[in-house]
């Protein structure tokens, strides 16, 4: 959230943006209270005392029935028993009350890397963890922000989104089949890639460091739901094929499981990539003939 600009942090929170309420972030990382101090929202919430509030999750939800004993994960002291009390009775008791719920990451999202399988904790998704098909007191499904981590402007952009729609200045948010906004994951990375010219013209990167196409490489871009080819990752700068990383499909339900090993190339671009082998090598031989002729210039210029 710190990284993002458009909107940043200080805006939301400092009213530069016109026609959305105030804001009031109670976050563990930007928040100067601590210890019970910082927990006092949090039990307001629960209490139905700070309505309306949208809660942000950020994290895999474990499976606390999976085991005899302990836990996995916790957020503050009971203050009644002084024992710990479970992220997840957080989550049962916020989401009840909750406008709208957000999760943030692939891991809050899906599940993420550690509910790669056989994951000895059982973690989940928001998803799986409330359901699918659960929404929130205002009617609206989980909003899902993926990403390992997700890009800044994603987040605030769809938490400005809401904000709008919780004034009635907005329609209701459009989520897909996985729920994200469909703005911003409507298209593929492939579709935004400054490297996909070079694939439409069969010119593949066979090492790290080309500015070709990295298809080859592993990169699962032409299938993976994700705007950070166009959006950079700060300030419209960066981004994984922007700088020559392969896109692992870390914005997508099936990451990470369906995306091992990394670094291998998929195996649906394997007849992608040959298919348009002969037809991309024509093309650019075509185009490096025109734009031999239109580097010169036209004969009746010449004295």
């Amino acid at each position: 959230m710190s990284a993002a600009t458009q909107p940043s942090v200080e805006d939301l929170l400092f009213g530069a943006l016109p026609g959305i309420p105030k804001v009031h972030l109670h976050n563990p990382v930007f928040a100067y209270a601590n210890g019970d101090e910082f927990l006092r929202p949090f039990y307001q919430a629960a209490a139905g005392e700070l309505a309306p509030f949208l809660l942000v999750v950020e994290g895999s939800i474990p499976n606390e029935k999976n085991k005899e004993e302990g836990y996995w994960a916790t957020l503050g002291t009971d203050q009644a028993t002084g024992q710990p009390i479970l992220t997840c009775d957080w989550i049962d008791k916020l989401a009840a009350k909750a406008w709208a719920v957000v999760a943030v990451g692939t891991c809050a999202t899906y599940g993420g890397i550690h509910a790669m399988q056989g994951n000895p904790t059982g973690c989940m998704g928001l998803l799986d963890y409330l359901g699918w098909e659960w929404k929130s007191q205002a009617g609206i499904r989980i909003v899902c922000v993926p990403g390992c981590p997700a890009q800044p402007d994603n987040i605030m952009e769809t938490l400005l989104y809401l904000l709008y729609q919780a004034v009635g200045r907005a329609p209701a948010i459009p989520l897909d089949d996985a729920s994200r906004p469909t703005w911003l994951f409507g298209q593929t990375v492939h579709e935004g890639c400054d490297r996909g010219g070079y694939y439409e013209q069969a010119e593949f990167a066979d090492e790290y460091g080309s500015r070709l196409c990295i298809v080859k490489l592993g990169c699962w871009g032409p299938v993976v739901q994700c705007n950070v080819g166009k959006r950079g990752w700060m300030a419209g700068l960066g981004g994984c094929p922007n700088i020559g990383g392969i896109c692992i499909g870390c914005t997508m339900p099936g990451f990470p499981d369906k995306f091992m090993p990394f670094m291998n190339q998929p195996p649906g671009s394997l007849l992608s990539s040959n298919a348009v082998s002969t037809y991309g090598r024509a093309v650019h031989a075509l185009r490096r003939f025109t734009q031999a002729s239109l580097n010169k210039e036209p004969s009746w210029r010449r004295r």
